[in-house]
């Protein structure tokens, strides 16, 4: 969709757990406060139907980011994932002990770097991108194979968040201190279609973090409902585990895979020198959703697995 979706440059300040947070004026958080009006978003065109939020009651609760209802709708959206083998050697020495990577073979993960585009949202619009590692859901206990098979087909996503830049402060804040991922502020850009897909991240000093420019794969139109997949992402809240689950409600949506014609640029900043850490070797998939929707759930704690330690000599003696 076109940048129109955007909102003026005035602004308002808002109160979120006592930061002081500019948002647009006249925008939906502005006048909702995240209880937004589903009769009014309904008579929007660009929102398909509000279906599948009225199945999905709000929950008020008490938060580190102050007051808020939970979960974050997001009425349109547009999302990209390329999908990447690694070596495990590497995205173990990124990934914390508690967590297990996805194998698709013994010595060999998936990592991604993904683009989002949120055009019609409880927060306003804002674009955001990331670097992220499929890993084994936590407290695992089944085969691995089921695991792997469930997050091929997008059903039961798990991952870990490296890096996920943001373009406004609303989406920083509530992102970092409500959800503890890695979030900073910076000009972000990304644009998808039925013809092609880009997105380009800035770094600190305005020149290229990563871009990404790819033809958009064949998309497959479905009913508001027919497929909803999830993720969850783990973090870390205060020295303790969480875990935050998304709901994707597909509208529009196709992949490819060994995807032809992509053209993915490594800059300077802290994307690119975390993708460069897993050192990937090969994309092997390109999903790309040009409509959808999402209901994003404030963490909640979760156990995970202790990390297996090697005993000091001290320890064995």
């Amino acid at each position: 969709m076109a940048s129109s979706s955007r909102l003026s440059d005035r602004t308002v300040e808002v109160d979120l757990g006592g930061r002081r947070v500019a948002v647009p004026e006249g925008g939906l958080y502005d006048r909702y406060r995240m209880d937004t009006d589903l009769d009014e978003l309904a008579r929007d065109p660009r929102i398909s139907s509000v279906d599948f939020f009225r199945r999905t009651p709000k929950t008020r609760v008490e938060s580190r980011i102050g007051p808020t209802l939970t979960p974050n709708f997001y009425y349109r959206i547009a999302t990209a994932r390329l999908t990447m083998l690694a070596p495990t050697r590497a995205i173990r020495a990124r990934l914390p002990e508690e967590l297990d990577p996805l194998e698709i073979v013994p010595g060999l993960g998936l990592v991604s770097v993904m683009a989002f585009r949120y055009d019609v949202c409880d927060i306003d619009f804002y674009t955001e991108a990331a670097v992220g590692i499929a890993v084994r859901p936590a407290r695992h206990g089944g085969p691995g194979l089921l695991d792997l098979v469930t997050g091929l087909t997008n059903d039961a996503l798990h991952s870990y968040v490296l890096s996920l830049p943001v373009s406004t402060e609303i989406a920083q804040v509530r992102g970092h201190d409500g959800y503890g991922f890695p979030k900073w502020v910076t000009e972000l850009d990304v644009d998808i279609d039925a013809e092609r897909t880009t997105a380009r991240v800035a770094n600190d000093r305005g020149g290229l973090d990563p871009a990404l420019s790819a033809p958009t794969p064949r998309q497959t139109a479905r009913r508001t409902g027919e497929q909803v997949s999830t993720l969850t992402s783990y973090t870390t809240i205060d020295g303790a585990w969480h875990a935050s689950t998304s709901q994707l409600n597909l509208l529009s949506s196709g992949s490819t895979r060994l995807p032809r014609g992509l053209d993915l640029r490594l800059g300077e900043g802290r994307m690119s020198d975390d993708l460069r850490s897993l050192r990937p070797i090969r994309t092997v998939r390109l999903d790309v959703t040009t409509e959808g929707q999402l209901a994003l759930h404030l963490p909640v704690p979760t156990s995970v697995r202790e990390p297996v330690r090697t005993p000091r000599k001290a320890d064995q003696t």
